[in-house]
């Protein structure tokens, strides 16, 4: 990652080189004279701060002519154009990957957090764990490969997983993926790049998603439920991400085991005997499927399934008072979850919560695994200790 000010150690000049950068960040393209009006620096000090930028591979000059409409101010006295500058989001790229149960997905983007290109690849769920993260090398390998970005521009790696995850990106409790409780997933990845590589709990970086990019724009409280046969939640307050002391936050699938009751997926096998194994997410989606078309007993089972499910959003809810409950995973394509979600909050809760279906749909956690990325960038970017 290169130095905003090209090596200067001045502790003042990297002050002044954050603040025109953060001028800059936006994508406008302005001036000196502007620049000198958003920073509040002197002229001198701009100039010399952006040939430091320049050098560093962090700004560029460009043509006048491709910078918009004319200014005020586009013309010097000496009648020569007035400089422009930009922002080089190309000057690097951030990467999320999503590890799911069914698969891996990658996603890429520049340092706007623009995304630039997308790749996904089926993952059988008896996958053990070493040729799974072979299988996550592979598609961000293939990722890059149809971009032509090369693995050294990348500043920042972030990943999705489900589980329990510390702050050292060691999943603590990972029942999903075999082999993957214990795993010390941010060290086994870091080995394939040269860049921090960030952990987190899949529906921790959903709810990310949807607040930087979806359904949550603007709120500062938001609850993301993950609806699976285990579901989870991830909950933002104050706009800032709670995983709680462990990183255990969230985890409403196992609230069954207050009452001694079924477990979740349990809900979901009985009552109809082709769903055999209450852990095939398949077998789940046919009775899901059955159910839409009128079948009374698979009906039945998703009532069943979709009331446990209230219960344990209304405990959260409760806990947490969000402004907004966004419901992702498989069961956000269920006709009616959203007006049962909304009914039962609102009988249950003391202010229910506005409730939204994901507006990113599958790709919610890689575009939460982005942002992780795109803010230790921030971090670094505007960073102005040695």
């Amino acid at each position: 990652m290169p130095q905003l000010t090209g090596g200067d150690s001045s502790l003042l000049r990297r002050i002044n080189s954050a603040v025109t950068l953060r001028a800059l960040r936006d994508g406008a393209v302005l001036t000196l004279t502007q620049l000198v009006g958003e920073t509040g620096l002197s002229r001198p000090t701009v100039e010399g701060v952006i040939e430091g930028l320049i050098e560093s591979g962090l700004v560029v000059e460009v043509d006048p002519a491709s910078a918009g409409p004319p200014h005020s101010e586009s013309v010097r006295q000496r009648g020569r154009p007035a400089r422009h500058f930009r922002f080089r989001a190309e000057a690097g790229h951030l990467l999320g990957v999503e590890i799911g149960t069914h698969g891996a997905r990658a996603i890429i983007s520049d340092l706007r957090g623009r995304t630039l290109g997308a790749y996904g690849r089926p993952i059988d769920e008896s996958t053990e764990a070493d040729e799974r993260l072979a299988l996550v090398r592979g598609t961000v390998a293939e990722l890059l490969r149809r971009g032509g970005i090369s693995r050294d521009t990348l500043w920042a790696v972030g990943v999705g997983t489900p589980g329990v995850v510390d702050s050292d990106g060691v999943v603590q409790l990972g029942t999903a993926l075999p082999g993957w409780t214990g795993l010390d997933l941010a060290n086994k990845l870091r080995r394939s790049f040269r860049c921090p590589v960030l952990v987190e709990n899949d529906a921790n970086l959903a709810a990310i998603g949807e607040h930087w990019k979806g359904a949550a724009i603007g709120k500062g409280d938001v609850v993301f439920v993950l609806a699976g046969l285990s579901p989870g939640a991830g909950s933002l307050i104050g706009g800032r991400l709670h995983r709680g002391f462990g990183g255990a936050a969230g985890e409403i699938g196992s609230l069954h085991l207050l009452g001694q009751e079924s477990e979740p997926s349990q809900l979901l096998s009985s009552s109809v005997s082709k769903l055999r194994d209450p852990l095939d997410e398949a077998a789940v989606a046919r009775v899901l499927s059955l159910a839409q078309e009128g079948d009374h007993a698979a009906m039945h089972v998703r009532d069943r399934f979709l009331a446990r499910l209230v219960r344990d959003v209304a405990a959260l809810v409760l806990a947490i008072d969000p402004q907004i409950v966004v419901v992702g995973g498989w069961a956000s394509g269920l006709d009616g979850v959203v007006e049962p979600l909304r009914e039962q909050l609102s009988r249950l809760c003391l202010r229910p919560p506005e409730v939204q279906i994901a507006a990113l749909g599958d790709a919610a956690i890689a575009i939460g695994a982005v942002k992780l990325a795109f803010d230790h960038a921030e971090q670094q970017l505007f960073a102005v200790d040695q």
